[in-house]
């Protein structure tokens, strides 16, 4: 028996990366599982790995930014699997540009998946989650919520804002006295696609972008997973991902604004 034996587990964002590989360990150590996605064929697939776990899975298309469909996908699980113990408000795209550059389009793109996206499925599945009477959200942000870096600025907002609205949740929760434990979780360079699937503005090496990406990425999903659940199952109200994350985080704290200054030479070398 594992802390995560029997309990129903959602992961949004569920086809690669970070959210197969919570999908995957999760039902290695006794979770069910409702995943979802935008991407059939990546969905397919990591419904197909939990499966061969032996786990209980029910997998969904689901956009995280259509909050109709969100609530009504909320309410499916709970009813066909009885409790929502579990959620990870995992989905999230990038993109590269700068203010000047990206329309108002590129921007409501990046804020509708990556922060209201983390909002609907935090406000769709609260209810069950208290019913539950054992509750956790985990939402995702970034080490770019911690700090910003120039052509990130829609992906720096979003995740700002990830982790404070989850940061007032946990306290909401602790201060009502509700069952509804609160984790927000910061990953460093994770080995995934994120960088190759974003979008980006006319004129951007998207190639350079996504090579300079692979050099920083040095933690595995599969890692990545590892360091959340124990994170989750201590109730941590903050889990760094990866040693880059724990560096850039103690930087940020030394330095305060002073980190700019770096991160901005190190951009202007990068051609970033």
């Amino acid at each position: 028996m594992t802390y995560f034996s029997g309990k129903v587990a959602v992961v949004t964002g569920a086809a690669s990366g970070i959210g197969r590989a919570l999908a995957v360990e999760l039902a290695r150590r006794g979770a069910r599982l409702a995943i979802c996605d935008i991407d059939v064929a990546g969905l397919a697939e990591t419904e197909s790995l939990v499966r061969a776990v032996g786990a209980e899975v029910r997998a969904e298309v689901l956009d995280v930014s259509q909050r109709e469909r969100v609530v009504a996908y909320a309410d499916t699980v709970a009813e066909q699997l009885g409790a929502v113990h579990l959620v990870f408000n995992n989905a999230g795209i990038a993109f590269t540009g700068t203010v000047e550059q990206m329309s108002f389009k590129d921007i409501d793109r990046v804020m509708d998946v990556d922060f209201w996206g983390v909002v609907n499925g935090t406000k769709a599945f609260l209810p069950h989650l208290v019913a539950s009477g054992d509750g956790h959200v985990i939402n995702v942000s970034s080490v770019f919520g911690l700090f910003s870096v120039p052509s990130q600025s829609a992906y720096n907002a979003a995740k700002f804002a990830v982790r404070g609205f989850t940061e007032a949740l946990r306290q909401e929760m602790i201060n009502g006295n509700r069952p509804v434990k609160v984790t927000c979780v910061h990953p460093g360079g994770i080995r995934t696609n994120i960088a190759r699937n974003g979008g980006e503005v006319e004129g951007v090496d998207h190639e350079h972008v996504a090579s300079s990406f692979d050099r920083l990425a040095r933690t595995s999903p599969a890692k990545a997973a590892d360091i959340i659940l124990a994170g989750v199952e201590k109730d941590k109200a903050r889990v760094l991902v990866g040693p880059d994350a724990w560096v850039l985080d103690a930087f940020v704290r030394l330095t305060g604004s002073g980190y700019q200054r770096v991160v901005r030479a190190v951009s202007r070398r990068s051609g970033l």
